[in-house]
């Protein structure tokens, strides 16, 4: 089956096979006539990133390229980027890649028309208003993954170099004017990435269902989303060719990224700090937690997951939920725990204070206390 769509919600996507040729075409919509894309180390030099600069060429729009980006982009790697913007004369952004690429690309544009730090945008109260609008570089993004949904994001993680803590910077102006989700892209994912970002979509759909915050529209995303991951997932895992079901898996990360709107949890709240301090794959630590968080909320959730394990085919209740997720972690090789992660708990002090401090805390279901964020860390190994 053949999926091909156009949505303008929450921006303009372009979803289907082979739109990768559409890329020039969307960077002349937003007004771009020398766009720079801006990928990670990984990718640069893969075959589905130079087949996007010769559309980008052949469009008439140059071949530039930015790829010093690490796994986990900090500012460094921003204060080259909007070097190499100003250097080349720049007047827009192609955020190619997963998490990294996108994150990082979608700073440069905003970093490009600002004076001030950007620890200064924090996501924090309206720390955004502080921000000069005039000039903010428009951004095409295209994922090749389908886990993060950076894509459809209001905001990048930026991880503070000096302190290894993740930052979250935020502005309306990070939201991409057009996004191309070509699930070619993501068929040559290795099996380990497949799993770890789609786990991530999945852990976006649940924290935004089970946050406590008001927002229908996010709830009804959420759970849907839920539902193309477990139909899915295992499917792309397995068949890494299958483009129905790399092509859904695709809207799944968007979608929860979209969900996300209405708040994160603990798995984000304990991941963040993981990745940071350890260098995890981020999607990876969200599975290898969520059982245990799953537990430390069930208190507070368990009508609402017994809903969505109704909507989603699956007997038992919260139980039946719990158990099939360590089902499909299972499928998916994911490691039992943070000791199979190879992490000790020698830190767990350490990552309890930057846990409870990570704007994802605040939308969990149970209140995060030092205390109680203590204990949860040693339930993850």
């Amino acid at each position: 089956m053949n999926i091909v769509a156009n949505w303008s919600y929450p921006t303009a996507i372009k979803m289907g096979r082979g739109r990768i040729n559409e890329l020039a075409d969307a960077c002349k919509s937003l007004g771009m006539k020398n766009p720079l894309l801006v990928t990670d180390r990984g990718l640069a030099s893969m075959a589905i990133t130079l087949g996007a600069l010769d559309v980008m060429e052949e469009g008439g729009l140059g071949r530039a390229i930015f790829a010093d980006v690490d796994p986990n982009p900090n500012e460094i790697n921003l204060e080259a980027g909007v070097k190499a913007f100003k250097d080349g004369g720049h007047d827009g952004v192609v955020a190619f890649g997963g998490g990294s690429g996108l994150d990082l690309g979608k700073c440069v544009a905003f970093m490009a028309g600002q004076t001030r730090p950007v620890w200064d945008f924090e996501d924090i109260g309206d720390w955004w208003t502080r921000a000069s609008i005039e000039g903010i570089a428009p951004i095409v993004a295209v994922p090749t993954t389908a886990g993060t949904g950076s894509e459809v994001g209001r905001a990048s993680v930026i991880t503070n170099s000096q302190t290894h803590v993740k930052k979250i910077i935020f502005h309306p102006k990070f939201l991409p004017g057009v996004v191309i989700c070509d699930p070619e892209l993501t068929m040559g994912m290795p099996k380990m990435i497949t799993a770890g970002t789609g786990m991530d979509a999945f852990a976006h759909c649940l924290e935004a269902y089970s946050s406590p915050f008001y927002h229908p529209m996010s709830q009804g995303i959420a759970l849907e989303g839920m539902r193309l991951v477990k139909e899915f997932l295992p499917r792309a895992y397995k068949e890494g060719a299958d483009i129905e079901a790399r092509t859904n898996m695709m809207a799944a990360a968007a979608m929860g990224a979209t969900a996300f709107q209405k708040g994160l949890g603990a798995i984000h709240a304990l991941s963040h700090p993981i990745g940071a301090v350890y260098n995890t794959h981020h999607g990876m630590t969200n599975a290898v937690v969520m059982p245990p968080v799953l537990t430390f909320n069930r208190q507070a959730i368990e009508s609402r997951i017994e809903m969505a394990a109704a909507y989603l085919g699956i007997s038992g209740g919260f139980d039946g939920f719990y158990n099939y997720v360590l089902e499909l972690r299972a499928l998916l090789s994911v490691p039992d725990n943070l000791t199979a992660m190879g992490i000790k708990p020698d830190r767990i002090d350490e990552l309890s204070a930057m846990a409870i401090e990570d704007p994802s805390a605040g939308g969990n279901p149970v209140p995060m206390t030092l205390e109680n964020t203590k204990e949860l860390f040693k339930a993850c190994f």
